[in-house]
């Protein structure tokens, strides 16, 4: 009996079924790839939106009431918090606990400053080596978030109990030092912080100051 091979037709058909499948297939793998690229970019941004709110909670966390040296020489103290709410500066403030892993010589506390920078739209924590750094002392700079719209702060009142833009009461300006040594010390029972991301919308959180 004589064998009988493959016509072309039915190799044509074979060829076109393999065509279709590794089609079928790059395209499963290519969408599979672009999935992951995806959720590798979102769960880089979960991060660092938790990272961020997570260092704001432990700085308001920490929060102690020591006044600081201006550092633009003019020889007034500055007190333990200063708010402003809304504008680029949101807020400057003394806080303890500074963790020292490395026990390097330097002291626990430090003066922290937040700042809305909205030219590239970006949360940035600002901080000094010490609580009363030397006179127009440069600030070291981190980026805590990024795609952000805009930042409010507001300050809840131990007198009156109502929510303030800024911080401290009855804070004027002019002479040496024009607040009196309580004024200086004078902390808020909260900090409401709302910011608004280009991605995730508007997220609130209240943090209790410890008095």
């Amino acid at each position: 009996m004589r064998a009988r091979g493959f016509t072309l037709v039915e190799v044509m058909i074979a060829i076109f079924i393999a065509a279709v499948m590794f089609a079928i297939g790059y395209g499963a793998i290519n969408q599979a790839l672009r999935d992951r690229d995806s959720i590798n970019v979102s769960q880089a941004r979960i991060t660092e939106i938790q990272r961020g709110m997570r260092v704001v909670a432990q700085d308001f966390a920490q929060v102690v009431a020591r006044p600081a040296r201006d550092t633009g020489g003019t020889g007034q103290l500055m007190p333990a918090i200063v708010g402003t709410g809304a504008e680029e500066i949101l807020v400057t403030f003394s806080r303890a606990g500074w963790s020292n892993p490395a026990g390097v010589p330097r002291p626990a506390e430090q003066r922290v400053r937040y700042r809305y920078n909205a030219v590239d739209h970006s949360l940035v924590r600002e901080h000094w080596l010490s609580v009363d750094p030397a006179l127009n002392t440069e600030p070291r700079r981190r980026v805590l978030l990024s795609k952000v719209e805009s930042v409010e702060m507001r300050f809840l009142d131990p007198a009156s109990r109502n929510w303030r833009t800024d911080w401290p009461p009855n804070m004027t300006s002019g002479g040496a030092n024009p607040l009196q040594t309580d004024q200086l010390l004078f902390r808020p029972l909260a900090i409401e912080f709302t910011i608004v991301l280009e991605d995730w919308g508007r997220v609130l959180r209240v943090f209790e100051i410890p008095t």
